[in-house]
């Protein structure tokens, strides 16, 4: 797990291996165990190494083939790599180290491009062919490995984080009103945009190649995708169990390869508490962190967001070594110059919390597992996906389900929100092309109850799920903290996806006529829908009861949320009026302040739940500040 930077002068200039330097230097955190460079004239490959994997200085990278014809700077873990090693071995490659990272190189050495779908992991890399006089761009299938590139006048840069892209003296700090215009309306961006103009994010699953010559060789080609279509009808529910505990326990035992302490999140939920049951069978006492809520001014169903004590009594049950750190209000104000620094590209929901137990997971390991994953793979979010059941046609699906991903500001109201020269640069934007997008390879050949929760899952899973890996891997980073992602292994998920809807969500059609109406915003509404309903990962919850205790694997659905709506009304609102009211506020130049002082006040009068809004003018604020953001 590391950081990657780098350079290609497509006009065969010469690099500058200052700026290189100071681009790897920019995320130093991701990689503290050490540097490399490797430049031929036009072209510099930058690495910082956080060893993981063979802790020797035969690890170090950039690293090479035999010949130097083919050179790499990798991030990431391929679990499969000892495999892979083998079948090269016997094809004639000999291996200098004990690295997944000279596995890459030799296969693709090997077979191409066509050696990146067999790899089972997260990686971000940059291949150089001097051969072929080819650079080569590559993330994983899920996008778990961030790659950000631009390309500025005749160069292609690109870095592991915005940061490094930041360092070199082509690129500016401008913002992209498009892709502002989705973040406020989805806070997200679909698109491969960054609120940076001129900064794009690899896709997931993309491989991008740039040849010498001229920016017009530079093209994509996309490896992978989700394919949410159920398998064969003869298989019975009790067999897919089977079936799915097989994929998880090898997943969860594939990734626990590692030279360094590994340790696991415990929330008290059954998808950490499933990882945690299998990680310890490996590793005796093994660390797990959970992250708890002084929940003295909340209200309502935030009074039920500490998780500390289902923690507790799983780490009890699996004998391990655990640790909590707990969050109060006002927790949230002294972190976000630093929350935002290593996020750079806002997305998602309020992810502080998520800073707090990453630093808290680093001081005892170096790499932690997640569950994330699991949700959006086995149905874990029925109230979203049951509100596109009655559809008519493709264009009534995306349409409701559009309306309901208006998850900040509804497009009816965005001219009364703005400032006018905001509001000239984005209105030309409508984020319902972004929305459409994403669905471009699927088809709508048939409109059942089924097909239209599969395409919604293909949907979460290309956006939500994409934005929330983006986040992870951020904070985690920022703490030199690897965090590995079982529920994300190819073979997982490609069981995943075939399940049928059926042994996810009960009642399909029942509940689609009979659903009430779940607010997005509404705090604790996971909670609440579980209440009424218990319906959501249906199959995944018998499939690992024989792995952890039926309480909690009946236990209702609850996200890891602080009780925001609560704090901000009580003890953080000084904070967040002096930051947004404040006449010299930067937001002041994007949202009209009498817009923004409405909201607050909808807010605190208990009219109306604006967290998420609120957090995303927190977000912005902060972030045009921390980068210098021209606007």
């Amino acid at each position: 797990m590391c950081g990657i930077a780098g350079i290609f002068n497509i006009n065969s200039a010469p690099v500058s291996v200052s700026t290189l330097r100071n681009m790897t230097d920019a995320i130093v955190h991701r990689g503290p165990d050490g540097e490399g460079f490797y430049t031929d004239s036009f072209v510099g490959l930058g690495h910082r190494r956080l060893a993981i994997i063979d802790l020797t200085s035969a690890g170090h990278q950039p690293m090479s083939n035999e010949d130097g014809s083919v050179v790499i700077s990798y991030n990431g873990e391929i679990y499969n790599f000892w495999k892979l090693r083998t079948e090269l071995q016997a094809l004639g490659h000999r291996f200098q180290s004990k690295t997944d990272t000279e596995v890459v190189v030799h296969a693709f050495e090997e077979w191409g491009e066509e050696a990146i779908p067999k790899f089972n992991g997260m990686f971000a890399f940059a291949i150089w062919d001097s051969n072929k006089q080819r650079l080569t761009l590559a993330r994983d299938r899920f996008g778990i490995k961030p790659l950000y590139y631009g390309i500025f006048g005749k160069s292609l840069i690109f870095g592991s984080e915005i940061k490094a892209l930041l360092e070199h003296p082509e690129v500016d700090r401008r913002l992209n009103y498009k892709a502002l215009s989705d973040y406020v309306t989805f806070q997200n961006v679909f698109s491969d945009d960054t609120l940076f103009q001129d900064i794009k994010l690899l896709p997931p699953a993309t491989i991008l190649n740039a040849d010498l010559g001229n920016t017009r060789t530079i093209h994509q080609q996309i490896y992978w995708d989700y394919d949410f279509s159920e398998g064969p009808g003869e298989k019975s529910e009790s067999q897919w169990q089977e079936e799915i505990y097989n994929a998880f326990e090898n997943a969860v035992q594939s990734q626990l390869i590692s030279d360094v302490p590994v340790g696991s999140y415990l929330s008290g939920g059954m998808d950490s508490g499933s990882i945690t049951a299998v990680a310890s069978r490996q590793i005796p006492r093994i660390s797990t962190f959970t992250c708890g809520f002084d929940l003295s001014s909340a209200s309502g169903l935030e009074t039920s967001f500490d998780e500390r004590e289902k923690a507790e009594y799983m780490s009890s049950i699996f004998k391990t070594e655990h640790y909590e750190f707990v969050l109060k209000a006002g927790d949230m104000e002294a972190v976000m110059p630093d929350l935002i620094r290593s996020l750079e590209d806002p997305r998602v929901g309020q992810c502080y919390p998520n800073y707090y137990v990453t630093r808290l997971a680093s001081k005892f390991c170096k790499v932690v597992l997640s569950g994330a994953g699991g949700d959006e793979i086995f149905g874990g979010y029925p109230w979203r996906y049951y509100r596109t059941l009655n559809c008519r046609n493709r264009e009534d699906y995306l349409q409701k389900y559009y309306d309901y991903w208006q998850r900040l500001i509804p497009d009816l109201i965005k001219p009364r929100c703005f400032t006018p020269d905001v509001w000239s640069q984005i209105q030309a934007h409508h984020p319902f092309e972004s929305f459409t997008q994403v669905f471009k390879n699927l088809h709508f050949d048939s409109n059942g109850y089924e097909e239209h929760v599969n395409r919604s899952l293909y949907f979460e899973s290309k956006t939500f799920l994409h934005g929330l890996l983006l986040v992870e891997d951020k904070l985690s980073m920022a703490h030199s903290l690897e965090t590995r992602v079982p529920f994300l292994d190819n073979d997982l998920v490609e069981t995943a996806m075939r399940v049928p809807v059926r042994y996810k969500l009960s009642n399909i059609k029942e509940e689609a006529e009979a659903l009430k109406r779940v607010d997005e915003h509404q705090a604790g509404k996971r909670q609440l829908y579980s209440r009424r309903h218990k319906d959501g990962k249906l199959i995944l919850r018998k499939a690992m009861s024989p792995l952890i205790p039926q309480d909690i694997s009946n236990l209702e659905k609850q996200g890891f949320s602080a009780p925001d709506a609560s704090w901000f009304r009580g003890e953080s609102i000084d904070y967040i009026r002096t930051l947004l009211l404040d006449k010299g506020a930067n937001i002041n130049s994007i949202f009209s302040p009498v817009f923004t002082d409405l909201i607050l006040e909808e807010h605190c009068s208990g009219k109306n739940n604006h967290r998420l809004l609120i957090w995303a003018l927190l977000s912005l604020e902060w972030w045009i500040k921390t980068f210098n953001v021209k606007l």
